[in-house]
């Protein structure tokens, strides 16, 4: 089983909130409600990043989930240039944690440049190894 979906946001503040709303109305849809509250605080840190330092003016970004037998692949795609980078903020910082959060929460991370723009995704496994049977 493989199902995707995809959605291009406008570069505007509530396309953070409005993509938090398609993963998550998409996860419930295939019925993965362990997942959510993960993979939308992540898509809400990719989404903030790609308006701040990715979104040229009049641009937008895409976010697409797509699923497969055993994980969740979400994908932030942006045409601006540069890579993100995982920062080291001081204590009293008031950001730079947002990639440290998304790699701790997804099973897997990466990056993608493209000629224009990059892609940042992440991977979430949905399923656990069996409980063993009780004795």
């Amino acid at each position: 089983m493989s199902r995707s979906q995809q959605r291009r946001f406008p570069r505007r503040r509530t396309s953070v909130g409005a993509s938090r709303d398609f993963v998550t109305s998409t996860l419930l849809k295939w019925e993965l409600r362990p997942l959510v509250e993960d993979i939308k605080l992540c898509v809400s840190e990719l989404a903030t990043n790609a308006l701040l330092h990715g979104v040229p003016p009049g641009r937008e970004f895409s976010v697409g989930i797509h699923r497969g037998e055993e994980l969740v692949r979400l994908e932030v795609r942006d045409n601006g240039p540069g890579l993100p980078v995982v920062q080291q903020p001081g204590d009293d910082a008031c950001s730079g944690r947002g990639l440290h959060l998304v790699r701790e929460l997804a099973d897997d991370f990466g990056v993608d440049d493209h000629i224009v723009g990059k892609t940042v995704r992440l991977v979430f496994k949905t399923s656990t190894a069996p409980e063993p049977a009780p004795s």
